[in-house]
């Protein structure tokens, strides 16, 4: 797979546009009393088009905020924040948003959950049944089309959601903790699940988690941010070769060293 250049948004040869920019946001939030807290300061950054990148850091230092203000849910005090070079309130109908609780309709069956992004697609290449069975089959979620989600395991029911969200098709994903209430060995094969997806349809990817090991696991590059007011300390590439195989990635030296240097920046921030 060809690499990033994660300074120039460069593939290969060529400069890229960024899929998505942030540029000098800050963000404060009102307190009573008139007092306020410095959420984020001036934070900077591009995701080129396909790229995968995470962002890690302390709790509390911005990193949800960070994609709710690219989905537009909340304004930002200071900066601009920019899909394919517009303002978000012109490209709200290219972004996903997945969640750490899975929002699954709990009245409704697995294939009626999915049937949900379908319905608000604003175009549909086939059918939206035959999107459907395609997205359940793929999956792994064949025999459990009827069931509703709290017959569901963990996994299963973030399936659903991945599979909702993939029927929207969104050109980026915003995925905030998606996999962070699994057990690890769930979380693994969620992470092997979104990589798949992500190999396929190579949409642009922000990630957050408190999961350095996922981190790198998963992108093209991790972003850590410092403690509260939140600002990018250190953007770091992955250079691993894909498609990765967990269990073999984490025993190599190299992966160590990354998540050292990511886990540095960490303790030197908290500090």
């Amino acid at each position: 797979m060809t690499a990033f250049d994660t300074k120039l948004n460069r593939v290969g040869s060529a400069i890229v546009e960024p899929k998505i920019s942030l540029r000098d946001i800050e963000l404060k939030f009102a307190r009573p009393y008139g007092e306020t807290i410095d959420v984020l300061d001036r934070v900077s950054l591009d995701v080129a088009p396909g790229q995968f990148v995470s962002i890690v850091g302390p709790s509390g230092c911005g990193k949800s905020t960070l994609l709710r203000i690219l989905s537009g849910l909340i304004a930002p005090n200071g900066g601009r924040a920019l899909i394919d070079g517009k303002p978000i309130s012109a490209n709200r109908d290219r972004i996903g948003f997945m969640f750490q609780r899975d929002t699954l309709l709990p009245w409704a069956s697995v294939e009626e959950n999915i049937r949900v992004g379908a319905e608000l697609a604003s175009a549909k290449r086939k059918s939206q049944s035959e999107r459907i069975a395609e997205l359940v089959a793929f999956l792994r979620l064949t025999g459990f089309e009827k069931h509703l989600p709290h017959e569901l395991s963990g996994g299963m029911r973030q399936r659903v959601a991945l599979g909702r969200l993939m029927a929207y098709e969104p050109q980026i994903y915003l995925l905030d903790e998606p996999f962070g209430a699994l057990d690890s060995q769930t979380k693994s094969a969620m992470g092997r699940e979104l990589l798949k997806v992500w190999s396929l349809h190579h949409r642009s990817v922000l990630f957050v988690t408190h999961d350095i090991d996922e981190a790198v696991t998963l992108s093209d590059r991790v972003i850590v941010l410092s403690a509260r007011p939140g600002t990018v300390k250190l953007d770091i590439p992955i250079d691993l070769e894909r498609p990765r195989d967990p269990a073999v990635l984490r025993r190599t030296p190299h992966f160590q060293k990354l998540i050292e240097q990511i886990w540095s920046a960490l303790d030197y921030v908290e500090a």
